[in-house]
């Protein structure tokens, strides 16, 4: 599949990172197209670098490695705690030019300064912000957070931090922590520099757009919200061969809506079981389900994008919705817009990087694989899920309420028109929720900044 031309102010933050040692968070709403950029970074780049994600779904999804394991950091409260590297690690660190990490706003600010310290640590450049290497950051605060720590964690973060949102990290603030209490770093501080991609490639309509933007900055009116709820008052159609996929707030009301829908098919239920080798991690790493349950009639959604041959469109993108039409032996046949293609198992690679003395440079080897069919079954999958998928149409079910900020607002952004919505209940106030940390944080941003934060 050929990768989409950059637009006009993609290209100029491709030139900023790639031409500048400028540490960058590139922020952006849903749909401006932050995960192109980082595939054209990815492959386009002159740089030694290398690209990591919090999770380990996240890190498959880049084709990186997770932050712990790059950096062999302890999983947790990372404090002040000695950080033990072996010779490889320091090699693969000094290395770098650059760090590339995706879903920063999944990044607590502990554990980004602990990626800090261990580049210093291991460059032997302590009075230098990262070591020396540049940091590039993709993410929408508006949409993910860290992990809430609880107890003595959360103690710890209360007292030592402002927030423990990634932005309020010491090492941006101009200090870092060691062993011996805090290093002022005074002007020698990072700078972060902030660029928000502002097309929007997913949404056309200009209402839409506007809606969107009411609800991702918690600023949703009466009108706006009579708008939503008049137009998702409905039932949407039960077609097998048009298909409208639900996203809810909870696994066990996804898995119950799957459940159901399967077992009121005919037929025999088929399962395929995922091969693995190496060491993929656990169950919640794995980029598709380990056992997939699946009948003749079974909604789907494609977890890979297709890699068609060359010059041809691709015959399914990632969040693509259709029909299983027949499962024979190792091929299953989906149904997507009235045509039937033959889906056979993806393979999906766990990367990690290795220093090669010989070229001195940075290299990634497969350490463990993961066979299964690209396929989830897809009445329902939850918001947290559907995140980077594009749905023309979608059922959204926020159950007893929005339980994390920025949920109604990843759901709604999924669809590529409003004429595509349906809910199971009205949007309450309640469900419009906006971390007052990232409210704050963005804010600032913008005062300070103004429209040179926008590139374009």
């Amino acid at each position: 599949m050929s990768a989409p031309a950059l637009s006009a102010e993609q290209e100029a933050l491709f030139r900023l990172i790639e031409d500048t040692r400028e540490h960058v968070f590139i922020t952006g709403r849903a749909g401006t197209g932050k995960s192109t950029l980082l595939r054209h970074l990815t492959w386009n780049t002159s740089k030694q670098i290398a690209i990591c994600a919090p999770t380990g779904v996240a890190a498959l999804n880049v084709e990186g490695q997770t932050i712990h394991s790059l950096f062999r950091l302890p999983i947790g409260l990372i404090a002040d705690s000695d950080l033990d590297q072996n010779d490889a690690t320091r090699k693969i660190l000094n290395a770098m030019d650059t760090l590339v990490i995706d879903e920063i706003s999944m990044v607590n600010a502990d554990l980004m300064d602990g990626i800090d310290r261990a580049l210093r640590q291991a460059r032997g450049r302590r009075a230098e912000p990262f070591g020396g290497v540049q940091v590039v950051m993709f993410g929408d605060p508006y949409q993910l957070a860290p992990v809430p720590p609880r107890g003595d964690e959360a103690r710890y973060i209360a007292d030592h931090y402002r927030s423990f949102w990634f932005f309020d990290a010491h090492v941006w603030a101009g200090q870092a922590p060691a062993a011996d209490g805090l290093i002022d770093l005074g002007r020698h501080g990072a700078d972060l520099h902030i660029r928000e991609l502002t097309h929007i490639h997913r949404q056309s309509d200009d209402g839409f757009k506007a809606m969107l933007n009411a609800v991702r900055y918690g600023r949703v009116t009466k009108e706006i919200a009579d708008v939503l709820n008049a137009k998702g008052a409905r039932t949407p159609p039960d077609d097998p061969h048009d298909p409208v996929i639900t996203l809810a707030t909870r696994n066990d009301r996804v898995n119950a809506i799957n459940a159901k829908h399967l077992a009121q098919l005919p037929g025999r239920e088929q399962k395929a079981r995922a091969e693995i080798s190496g060491d993929f991690g656990r169950g919640d790493a794995y980029p598709a389900d380990e056992e997939l349950k699946l009948k003749v009639g079974a909604q789907v959604m494609f977890l890979r994008n297709d890699v068609a041959s060359k010059g041809e469109p691709p015959r399914w993108v990632n969040g693509t919705i259709g029909t299983v039409t027949k499962i024979v032996g190792e091929t299953v046949r989906v149904e997507v817009d009235h045509e039937e293609f033959e889906v056979e198992p993806s393979v999906w690679e766990r990367y990690r990087y290795a220093y090669d003395p010989h070229t001195r440079k940075l290299t990634r080897e497969v350490v463990a694989e993961f066979t299964q069919f690209p396929l989830r079954l897809a009445w329902a999958v939850t918001i947290h899920k559907s995140q980077g998928k594009t749905y023309d149409r979608a059922v959204i079910d926020l159950g007893a309420g929005a339980f994390a900020p920025g949920q109604t607002y990843v759901a709604l952004s999924r669809l590529t028109s409003l004429d595509g919505l349906y809910l199971t209940r009205p949007l309450r106030p309640s469900d419009i929720r906006v971390d007052e940390d990232v409210r704050r944080f963005m804010r600032g941003v913008w005062e300070r900044q103004g429209a040179q934060m926008r590139v374009g």
